[in-house]
């Protein structure tokens, strides 16, 4: 495993603009799943996703596969876990939530993502979060509930929680136990760990699909279907998964799980531009409690 480079680095300011693209792509992401959860099962959809993705990678993917296979069977266990944690359950758990709850309960959720990966590190690895990564998840959490709850905050007493929030909210716990764990990787090619991960979340869903087998002889395959699909198992999965996992091994779990807390503006900015949804002033406040919220967590500790 590399060693985090600190926020002064070049290579972490590569790091952070890698990860503001792949928050961009997740936002779209919910979006999608969101969008498209009349017309696609949930775990079909999980399973088209990372069937095709696997399929796209693998002819980048196999020479390294075959050149890596001792490192990769040495290091089934850590591939076992990151498979099922990063790569089924979380998409399982978040597209079946979206199924039952709204967008807003979810990105309110996601804001969980950073002091959890925080608090797996503390438990798997006995990492002690810096003062500045604790104020950095403060700041970016105050930040997404003024965006989600649209400057009032009193709103959040308002909102209905059902069964799909318990929903997202384990994929939430699986997603933040994926970063920190990501440390325990086998030393292969970033392919060769991508395609192997995703072929995991194949078998996974392969049997959850086929309990949607009514659902999916009733599925429409329109243009908007091909388009989701397309776009869910290209741009987030393949291209992001891609960004994620080296961002993490440059700056650490604890920094990159913090760029989470952008996902609810993106998806605010997406909602505006292809909804035509409007734009206010609680997303410049939030913005600039996210984006100070990261800033301040990148600062390297001085003892």
């Amino acid at each position: 495993m590399a060693k985090a480079h600190t926020a002064a680095h070049p290579a972490a300011w590569r790091s952070y603009a890698m990860l503001a693209l792949v928050m961009l792509l997740w936002a779209g992401n919910m979006i999608v799943g969101r969008a498209v959860r009349s017309d696609i099962p949930p775990f079909t959809l999980a399973f088209l996703r990372w069937t095709g993705a696997a399929l796209v990678a693998l002819p980048f993917a196999w020479r390294h596969v075959l050149a890596d296979r001792s490192a990769l069977l040495a290091g089934w266990r850590p591939l076992l876990i990151l498979g099922l944690t990063g790569v089924a359950a979380f998409n399982a758990f978040v597209y079946s939530g979206l199924h039952q709850t709204t967008a807003t309960n979810g990105l309110l959720l996601l804001a969980a993502i950073p002091a959890l990966v925080l608090l797996f590190n503390r438990l798997n690895f006995g990492m002690r979060a810096t003062a500045w990564q604790l104020c950095g998840v403060i700041l970016s959490t105050a930040g997404v509930f003024y965006i989600v709850l649209r400057g009032a905050p009193g709103a959040i007493l308002d909102l209905d929680y059902n069964y799909g929030d318990l929903l997202i909210l384990g994929g939430v716990i699986c997603w933040a136990a994926y970063t920190s764990l990501l440390r325990t990787r086998p030393d292969c090619n970033p392919w060769s760990f991508l395609v192997v991960t995703f072929v995991i979340g194949i078998i996974v869903m392969a049997p959850l699909a086929a309990t949607e087998a009514e659902a999916i002889a009733a599925m429409t395959w329109n243009g908007k279907v091909i388009a989701a699909i397309a776009y869910v198992a290209i741009l987030p999965s393949l291209v992001a998964y891609l960004l994620y996992n080296a961002a993490v091994q440059a700056i650490g779990a604890g920094r990159a799980g913090q760029t989470i807390s952008l996902m609810p503006l993106f998806g605010s900015l997406l909602a505006a531009l292809l909804l035509g949804e409007a734009l206010h002033g609680y997303h410049v406040w939030g913005m600039m409690l996210i984006l100070a919220g990261i800033c301040v967590a990148a600062l390297p500790s001085r003892g």
